[in-house]
């Protein structure tokens, strides 16, 4: 399949980083029975892999800025087109040798999400947006789920764990759904959480205060799918909240309307 010149760069950048968390990966086994354990270890694989990815794309489009999880932002001369880059989403589930975790790359253009590359070495699976272009994985077009029914549906969530969110809300909305969904999942990665909703694997995702590395990428990923995504209230922006609520049309709609309930 032939993409474009922008998807290219984009996914060579990625693939480049890939390798070298794959690499890591595999080191993780050992680190385990280690009494430091490999905690210091992923956090220098995690800014390693960014580095990667910021040198990749700079020399490819010099001037645009950079946001990274690791090293901030970092201004660029170009001030109308910004990267926003997660070089290791799911990093816990990494730091176990859980093979659930992500490379994310967007391109942001003024306001407006344009391209988006997630990618998971572990698997090698690569799933890429553009806008207007339709999403892909693997080169196969994606679609999101046409269930109409939340009692058929399975639901992506966050979970808050130790000093982070806000639990009791968590739990009145875990509450209010678990009674009216088939299923609901954790799986630990906000930007594969969003490519599953985009490739039909699961129906909606729901997640609260998240970074916009986490979710820019995931985001276009589910609207070129055909997919809704807002911020949790249904008409805010997710990319400036950091909550993010999504799904096809109708049951975008119906999961805003429970957790509106709950909240």
């Amino acid at each position: 399949m032939i993409h474009s010149a922008l998807i290219n760069v984009m996914v060579k950048a990625a693939r480049r980083a890939g390798r070298s968390l794959k690499r890591d990966l595999g080191e993780i086994e050992h680190l385990q029975v280690s009494m430091k354990g490999p905690a210091n270890f992923v956090s220098r694989a995690d800014k390693r892999a960014e580095e990667m990815l910021y040198e990749d794309l700079a020399k490819a489009r010099p001037g645009y800025g950079f946001i990274g999880e690791e090293g901030g932002a970092r201004e660029g001369s170009d001030k109308s087109h910004t990267w926003i880059v997660d070089p290791l989403d799911g990093t816990t589930n990494f730091l176990h040798g859980i093979p659930q975790f992500a490379i994310s790359i967007a391109l942001q253009r003024e306001d407006a999400v344009i391209a988006g590359v997630i990618y998971n070495p572990a698997n090698d699976e690569l799933y890429i947006a553009e806008r207007g272009k339709g999403a892909f994985l693997n080169d196969q077009r994606l679609r999101v789920a046409a269930r109409r029914q939340l009692n058929e549906c399975v639901i992506a969530c966050g979970l808050p764990h130790i000093g982070r969110g806000d639990h009791a809300l968590f739990m009145r909305e875990m509450t209010s759904l678990q009674t009216k969904v088939a299923g609901l999942r954790r799986f630990g990665a906000a930007s594969l959480d969003l490519a599953f909703v985009a490739a039909g694997r699961l129906d909606g995702y729901w997640e609260r205060d998240l970074a916009a590395w986490d979710i820019a990428a995931g985001m276009i990923m589910v609207r070129e799918a055909g997919g809704t995504v807002s911020g949790i209230d249904g008409k805010d922006d997710a990319l400036t909240t950091g909550h993010v609520i999504c799904g096809n049309e109708v049951i975008h709609r119906e999961l805003v309307r429970v957790l509106k309930a709950a909240a």
